[in-house]
């Protein structure tokens, strides 16, 4: 059904009928996204989507019957991009899967977001702190490159979820709470003493690093 449905919408749809075999296609096909089961058989898709964390940002929808919020927090914090529980509405996936392909187009640009205690380079869509590089997700990278473009403007959550998940998306605003952790833990940024991203209660958050 899936397949259809992305098929009839202009998508190129490449199957896989397991975890083991999902990995091998992605090495063969080098798709621009993947919509992920969790309940496959032999690797479920949270493992699945560990190892694709591994070695790529690719953009991964998980699609699942399990709708307890502690699964949804689990995939996201292990690098998933979206979460779409069944029973669902082909539509509603479609609409994801662009809003989500969207994401990866909105920060293309040549500039460098250069600061004291971090630089983000939009266009590389590479990312340094301390002299090092640091790995973030296609969704992590456009969150913060986000934020970093407007540093000191505080963002709600829906202003966030507009600008990096896109007007479309039907999920809960919790999702933005969940990505700015997973941030704060990768760029090692203390939420009770930011240097980078800082939260202003009750409203949102903001990029509160110094411009060099």
């Amino acid at each position: 059904m899936v397949r259809r449905y992305l098929t009839a919408e202009g998508f190129d749809v490449v199957e896989a009928a397991d975890g083991a075999s999902a990995l091998a296609r992605l090495g063969r096909s080098a798709p621009d996204l993947v919509v992920l089961d969790v309940g496959m058989p032999g690797q479920d898709g949270f493992a699945v989507l560990q190892e694709i964390r591994r070695t790529s940002d690719l953009p991964v929808i998980m699609l699942t019957a399990r709708a307890e919020e502690v699964d949804r927090v689990v995939g996201l914090t292990i690098g998933a991009d979206d979460y779409v529980t069944k029973p669902f509405s082909p539509r509603e996936l479609v609409a994801r899967v662009r809003a989500v392909l969207r994401r990866g187009r909105l920060t293309r640009s040549d500039e460098v977001l250069d600061f004291e205690e971090i630089t983000v380079d939009l266009a590389r869509r590479q990312v340094m702190t301390d002299a090092r590089s640091v790995e973030l997700s296609a969704l992590e990278f456009d969150l913060l490159a986000a934020l970093a473009s407007a540093p000191g403007r505080v963002f709600t959550r829906g202003q966030l979820l507009e600008r990096v998940w896109g007007w479309d998306y039907f999920g809960s605003e919790r999702v933005v709470d969940v990505h700015i952790g997973n941030l704060r833990k990768i760029l090692d940024d203390d939420a009770s003493d930011p240097r980078i991203i800082g939260t202003v209660r009750g409203v949102g958050y903001k990029f509160v690093a110094v411009p060099r």
